[in-house]
Formats: structure tokens, C-alpha cells, sequence
């Protein structure tokens, strides 16, 4: 399987594609239809709803947003279709009515939503580097939140249908959050970038849909469209990191409530038959 036949293509979202058919670091393959990913799913028709049940037989929707942009943007169809169960597993740290560590002092126009965390661009100054910027924003994702990190890869462990991680653009909390599933299950480390960046294939089409969004569009139309892509050496830099500071995606997630037995699980999804 090519990476391009892994793209889903539906007509209210346009980022999702299935995590299976990444190779393995013992020459296997992971197996389709157990876990997708996708930017976010309010737009979704009722025939995107049918291929995503019937043909994906999709189960749990794991949604990354933080509750200002579930508020702002509305909880999304799926919840209305019983079959599914959506776990709300926000990357930031709740702070009552506002998100993220700076939840008193909310962005101007942003209704508490810190576009910098939602979507961390590459090229706004700031004392870093540019392009640790989003290192950064993805590091304090593990800080903030690791009970949901855990929990997001703990769905995927469920034993029947498939599980769906998203968020806004399903590029930056959703390629964590996928990164970190991948590398557990024992896919190579540069499959695991590759599946990163290739969001990117598709970043024209979604900055025209968070575009259409009242919650982004003022700061997406302030930004170049080259400064949101999702570069290989990004992930590549974050892994490190983890990786230097925590032993590895593993060891980190050991650190914070896995165990062997969630390790097999999701192994077992991801690559058993």
C-alpha cells in the first residue's frame, strides 16, 4: 500500500486519512482501519458519516480540542450518532472558561483560545528559534496533559471497530498524539515523520476550511500559508527531544500510568490481524 491510497476522501473534512500500511521497524506493516486521523469533523455530511460507520466501522472519536473550541465550534455530528462514543481529551490545561496555562489572560478575539497552542505557527518572533517554536507548543502538550495523551491511546487500544483522532487541523496535537501511538507500536521513526508531514499535502485546503471559522480565521489570514506547514524536521526535533529528556515516547508514557499491558493492546491493534 502507497501512502497517497491512505487518504480518506469526504466531502466535510479534508485531512483524514487511516494509519494503516506504515512499516515497522521488523518489516511488518500497520494494519488499515484500526486508527485515523483527521482534522476537525464539524462539517461532515451525512454520507461521510455512513463511509466513516459502515466502511471504517468507526467506534470512538478521540477529539483533541480544548473546551473553548468545542464551545465555539460545537461538539460535531458524530455525537448525534449512537454508535459512537466521543471521548473529549483536550492537549491544554482547563482553566474554567478559558484554555492553557495563560487561561486569565485569553488572546483578544479568541473567546480564551490561544491560537498559538491550537495551531503553532513557525514564524511569529519570539526568544526561541522559529522552527522550535512548535517543539515547544508540543512539549507543553506532554506537560499539560498527559492523563489525556495516555487516554487518547488507550481508545485505540478498544478491541472492535476503529478509533479517529482529530483536532482543528489534525496536524499538531493530532501528529502527537499519533507520533507517540506509531512509535509504541514499532513503526520506523522516519515513517512516523513522513506521516507528519504529509498534512502538508493537503494544507491549502485546510487553511480554507479554518479560514471559514469565526475561532481562526483573523490569525490564519495574519500569517504566510508556508509558515503553518508541517516540516519533517519538526517532528524529527521533537522526537529527539523526547527522546533525550524521557528516554523515548515509551518511557515517557510508562511515566505517567502505561503499563505492559496497554503496550500490547495497542500493538495488538495496530498491527495484529
Amino acid at each position: 500500500m502507497n501512502a497517497r491510497s491512505r487518504w480518506i476522501d469526504l466531502d466535510g473534512a479534508v485531512n483524514v486519512r487511516d494509519l494503516g500500511g506504515l512499516p515497522t521497524t521488523d518489516g511488518g506493516t500497520t494494519r488499515r482501519g484500526r486508527v485515523l486521523r483527521s482534522d476537525n469533523l464539524q462539517d461532515l455530511t451525512v454520507a461521510d458519516i455512513r463511509t466513516l460507520v459502515d466502511d471504517y466501522e468507526l467506534r470512538d472519536v478521540i477529539d483533541l480540542r480544548s473546551e473553548a473550541e468545542v464551545r465555539l465550534e460545537g461538539p460535531g455530528p458524530l455525537t448525534r450518532t449512537p454508535s459512537v462514543t466521543v471521548h473529549g481529551l483536550s492537549l491544554f490545561a482547563e482553566g474554567g472558561r478559558y484554555t492553557d496555562v495563560a487561561a486569565d489572560q485569553p488572546a483578544e478575539g479568541t473567546d480564551g483560545i490561544d491560537i498559538d497552542k491550537v495551531l503553532p505557527w513557525q514564524t511569529r518572533p519570539d526568544n526561541a528559534p522559529a522552527q522550535d517554536r512548535p517543539i515547544s507548543h508540543y512539549l507543553g502538550y506532554l506537560e499539560d496533559r498527559p492523563d489525556s495523551i495516555v487516554a487518547a491511546l488507550r481508545v485505540m487500544t478498544r478491541p472492535t471497530g476503529s478509533a479517529l483522532v482529530h483536532c482543528a487541523a489534525g496536524k499538531d496535537r493530532t501528529g502527537v498524539v499519533c507520533a507517540f501511538a506509531l512509535d509504541v507500536a514499532g513503526v520506523t521513526r522516519e515513517a512516523v515523520v513522513a506521516d507528519y508531514a504529509q498534512t502538508g499535502d493537503r494544507l491549502d485546503a485546510i487553511l480554507t476550511r479554518l479560514r471559514a471559522s469565526g475561532t481562526y480565521a483573523d490569525d490564519l489570514d495574519s500569517r504566510p500559508a508556508d509558515s503553518h506547514m508541517p516540516h519533517a524536521y519538526i517532528m524529527e526535533k521533537f522526537l529527539a527531544r523526547v527522546d533525550e529528556r524521557f528516554g523515548g515516547p515509551l518511557e515517557w508514557l510508562t511515566s505517567h500510568g502505561w503499563d505492559d499491558e496497554d503496550t500490547a493492546a495497542l500493538r495488538g491493534r495496530l498491527l495484529g490481524g
